[in-house]
């Protein structure tokens, strides 16, 4: 990172967030973090249907039109720049005091834009991940959404960092593989990729759901979701993670395993990127 260049609440600059506030009081809300070059938001339609798909599930009123015209004038602002991480927030907004969500609440759009100082075209080099000892709680009611609990990705990064490795794998109650703290899995046998389900817990990832749609398919893969044991990956041929921020990352190892053969992930990401140049 190379800076903070803002922050704007409903569209307008901040520097604080106005209180009460239902996203901070009880998590009551989403976000999306979006990769931006020269001022374009990318694959922006995806993020903004998860979003949307996410504000169903909890909801919220429609605010649609509000959370577009908020987006569009801060992504003016970041266009000076060759890449910024924005992480576009949606809360319930104020309320009085008490978990139920008033009926004529009005939701607040927060977003805010760092400059990024790398190529995010570029690809990273092969990650080095461990297993972690946290485990995710199941709650299918908000599997797949990106919602403002976040506290399991927080304490899974503690875990990564006291480790010393680029990420770490999670696992559900009952031993399920799911993700690694800040992106989405897959797995290669041969010509198939393999992404975990993510029914009772996860985010489904914006650049997992171009992987399974997209991608995969126009390189003649053939992808899949399934249930992950631990012994599935340490004897996959290849193994990847991905976000928006970083795109795809290979894995180099996981434990004691080693990989060498990072030919798909690399083909992935020649894909992704050729569709934004």
């Amino acid at each position: 990172m190379s800076g903070l260049l803002g922050t704007w609440v409903n569209g307008e600059s901040a520097v604080a967030l106005p209180l009460p506030d239902r996203g901070l009081d009880f998590g009551d809300g989403l976000f999306e973090t979006l990769l931006v070059r020269d001022g374009v938001a990318l694959f922006e339609e995806l993020h903004l249907e998860r979003l949307q798909r996410g504000l169903k599930v909890l909801s919220f009123p429609s605010c649609e039109d509000s959370v577009n015209q908020c987006l569009h004038s801060v992504l003016a602002e970041c266009a000076p720049h060759p890449w910024v991480a924005l992480r576009l927030t949606v809360t319930r907004g104020a309320a009085p005091r008490g978990y139920a969500p008033p009926q004529d609440s009005m939701p607040r759009v927060v977003i805010s834009a760092a400059a990024l100082n790398k190529d995010r075209s570029l690809l990273e080099s092969p990650a080095h991940l461990e297993w972690a000892d946290l485990r995710l709680s199941t709650q299918p009611a908000l599997a797949g959404l990106k919602h403002l609990n976040r506290l399991e990705q927080v304490l899974a990064a503690q875990e990564a960092a006291s480790l010393g490795c680029d990420e770490v794998v999670l696992c559900d109650q009952q031993e399920n593989v799911i993700s690694v703290a800040a992106g989405n899995l897959f797995i290669r046998r041969e010509h198939k990729l393999i992404t975990p389900r993510l029914d009772g817990c996860g985010v489904a990832g914006t650049r997992r759901r171009l992987i399974l749609e997209r991608l995969a398919p126009e390189l003649g893969l053939e992808v899949v979701e399934d249930h992950l044991a631990r012994q599935d990956l340490e004897g996959a041929q290849e193994l990847f993670y991905c976000n928006a921020l970083i795109g795809l990352r290979p894995v180099a190892s996981l434990g004691d395993i080693r990989w060498d053969d990072h030919s798909a992930g690399e083909a992935i990401h020649r894909q992704m990127w050729g569709q934004v140049s």
